[in-house]
């Protein structure tokens, strides 16, 4: 990795799950930006220009997708990298979201804390 700390957007509106996954990114040298939904995170999508973000689909008022939809269509944004989680199995929203660019679509229940930030680190090395 070089010097200059990675940055990630962790987009995720239960705040326990957030402040675990900023804790956890950040003991592994990233920069971590968490947003609680899909609005804040666009607009730190924006300011940051995060190298990967971990997008939770079940957001309030606005859905994963959704926000991964409208930031494509930003300017700069089509090829950021983005891990959708969710604990919502839905084989539509994972097609979306597959569509849409996610480099994933994991099911909160079925990986560790440990598992996603392996997972992040090997999309940022």
């Amino acid at each position: 990795m070089t010097n200059e700390a990675k940055k990630i957007l962790v987009i995720e509106d239960e705040k326990m799950l957030s402040d675990m996954y900023r804790e956890r990114f950040s003991h592994e040298g990233f920069e971590v930006h968490c947003a609680f939904d899909a609005e804040e995170g666009m607009k730190m999508a924006k300011e940051l220009k995060p190298d990967l973000i971990v997008l939770d689909i079940l957001l309030p008022r606005e859905n994963g997708t959704d926000f991964l939809k409208k930031l494509r269509q930003e300017e700069g944004f089509a090829d950021t990298k983005v891990i959708a989680y969710s604990n919502y199995d839905d084989a539509e929203e994972r097609k979306k979201a597959k569509e849409l660019g996610a480099k994933e679509y994991l099911i909160k229940t079925n990986y560790t804390p440990k598992e996603i930030v392996e997972l992040v680190k090997k999309y940022l090395t």
